[in-house]
């Protein structure tokens, strides 16, 4: 049986950095930032060749064992047979081990760049089909359905598929990350996780996350309280005590912050008019960017020059 056919031209991919959780929507919320990688995928006549610039450009595989890679094979896989050779280049902003979503980038870089340069790959690969592959790879749906979907979505399992929809966070809120030096490992960060908590506090998250879809889609005057939470963000602390006290001391002052996924990046959700003076808070030892709300999610574009800044 013939394998796929396959573009001879280049594609270019872009793929957001994403927030997971937002406080009290653990595993089930995802928000798009406006911080991309952009990664530039062709079918070569052999071999395995790959440039990376910017983040992680010196820690990296530059083989069959970079996510990317792997993300690519696993597509290919699905799409009906692997390319001769790949050539692939990218360019990394997102910053790695920090919450923001790199390797969800890099896992939906690899199967859209699969689909796009597979000729036919839109009718054997749909976007359902992206997100189920994406979670499978990436064990959860929240970040990978935000960087597929962009904008703010809510994801969940259903008989063992991944499920999300997608709504639009109100155009006021601007997103402020404060990115330490120092990354902690999503593996870490989940092992301080209780099995069980108290019933009073899923409770008070579960009314929590129901007024956090209110707040970020309509009225974000409500972003302080919905941003409360109590199932993980504590029990995580003794491994970024930095981003704890960073956290309490911007709600302190009224400001909705949460840790960014499963850490050690500070997320707030500022008012547009507040987001540079939110941005200054944080003090030596952060990288504090305002950031856009991303509303595109995983893009293919024309194939044209680009930078890593």
């Amino acid at each position: 049986m013939a394998g796929p056919a396959f573009r001879a031209a280049a594609v270019r991919v872009r793929v957001p950095a994403t927030s997971a959780n937002l406080g009290p929507g653990f595993d089930a919320f995802g928000l798009s930032l406006g911080l991309y990688d952009d990664v530039v995928v062709r079918v070569a006549d052999s071999g395995l060749n790959i440039d990376i610039a910017g983040e992680g450009s010196e820690t990296l595989p530059r083989d069959e064992n970079h996510l990317l890679v792997r993300s690519l094979r696993t597509a290919f896989d699905l799409l009906g047979g692997q390319p001769r050779g790949l050539e692939i280049v990218c360019a990394n902003r997102i910053p790695h081990g920090r919450g923001l979503g790199s390797s969800s980038a890099a896992i939906c870089a690899g199967i859209v760049a699969a689909r796009a340069v597979t000729i036919g790959g839109d009718s054997k690969l749909d976007d359902e089909a992206l997100l189920e592959l994406a979670t499978e790879i990436e064990g959860h749906p929240d970040n990978v359905a935000a960087c597929l979907l962009g904008g703010f979505t809510l994801s969940w399992l259903e008989g063992g598929s991944a499920r999300a929809i997608r709504m639009e966070p109100a155009d006021s809120i601007v997103p402020v990350v404060f990115v330490p030096a120092k990354p902690v490992l999503t593996e870490t960060a989940r092992g301080l996780l209780p099995r069980s908590v108290p019933h009073v506090d899923a409770a008070a998250n579960a009314g929590r996350a129901a007024l956090l879809v209110e707040a970020l889609t309509r009225r974000p005057e409500l972003l302080l309280p919905a941003t409360e939470d109590r199932l993980h963000q504590e029990y995580r602390a003794p491994a970024m005590p930095e981003s704890t006290a960073l956290v309490e001391r911007l709600r302190a002052d009224g400001i909705p912050a949460v840790i960014s996924g499963a850490g050690p990046t500070v997320l707030a959700l500022a008012a547009a008019t507040a987001a540079d003076k939110v941005a200054r808070l944080a003090g030596e030892g952060w990288a504090a960017n305002r950031l856009g709300l991303d509303a595109t999610g995983a893009s293919v574009l024309p194939l044209a020059p680009f930078s890593v800044h």
